[in-house]
């Protein structure tokens, strides 16, 4: 069992003979580290933690109480093929986090660096997340979806599998989509696109003309008459030299499952 003599071990945990455990790595009680696990430096386990391999864990992730990272995809299909789980650097899983590995042959779940994951979101089988993603309590992925950089996914919200979500995208509480999401767009529920997510934008370092392009973007995308190829044609004809536009566009023409189109509200509907 290649494990640095300085790990910090409670004598509770179970390690397997195949784990890799960096030095200064800390692991809690009756923690349980199953199969082929590399934990990198300055990891903090908790209490209660099953980690499954095939799974490489970056360093400075701190994983608590109760959560299981790597355990086999919820998957009718899957009969046990080889697959593996990726989780890079300074990642926080609160309480009771679930990440499932792979579901296809040589299927992977990768996980970034800099994300929160609060208690009780799930991350399944075949999914990407990118850096500094948000995930609140009860906040759930299906499977092969898709976070860009800095998403924010709020409270006991969930996305249908394939679904992809651009860069600081953000869907409100008690919400879920089925179709993807444009970046730095706000969504409130499957069928409603609110606006930009001008608050992450400025935090994440956009300057006040990159905010106005992403509000002039929304206006033909979600408040203009056309449809919606036309309206893809003239963002980019307008704006497509602009970055934040030209990424837009770039995330528009990957989309493989549909984006989300707004239903403006109806006379006498919310009064």
């Amino acid at each position: 069992m290649p494990v640095a003599a300085l790990a910090q071990i409670h004598p509770t945990a179970v390690i397997a003979p195949e784990a890799t455990i960096d030095a200064s790595a800390r692991i809690g009680p009756y923690a349980v580290i199953d199969g082929p696990v590399t934990i990198g430096p300055d990891c903090v386990v908790g209490p209660f933690v099953q980690l499954v391999g095939p799974l490489v864990m970056g360093k400075g992730n701190r994983v608590g109480t109760g959560t299981v990272i790597g355990s086999d995809p919820q998957h009718l299909a899957y009969r046990g093929q080889p697959t593996r789980t990726e989780v890079g650097d300074d990642n926080t899983f609160r309480e009771h986090v679930t990440v499932h590995r792979g579901s296809h042959i040589d299927g992977v779940t990768r996980i970034g660096n800099h994300n929160y994951f609060m208690a009780h979101s799930h991350v399944a089988h075949d999914c990407k997340v990118a850096d500094h993603c948000t995930l609140a309590n009860g906040a759930l992925m299906a499977g092969h979806c898709e976070l860009q950089d800095r998403v924010f996914m709020s409270g006991n919200t969930a996305l249908h599998q394939f679904v992809r979500m651009g860069k600081l995208s953000l869907l409100t509480g008690l919400e879920g989509v089925s179709k993807d999401v444009i970046p730095f767009m706000t969504v409130k529920n499957r069928f409603t696109v609110l606006g930009v997510n001008v608050v992450g934008m400025r935090r994440a370092g956009y300057s006040a003309a990159d905010i106005v392009i992403a509000r002039r973007a929304f206006q033909v995308l979600y408040r203009s008459e056309s449809l919606l190829k036309q309206a893809i044609e003239r963002l980019d004809a307008e704006m497509g030299e602009q970055p934040v536009a030209a990424e837009i566009l770039q995330f528009i023409q990957g989309s493989k499952r549909g984006l989300m189109r707004s239903v403006r509200d109806r006379p006498g509907e919310g009064e």
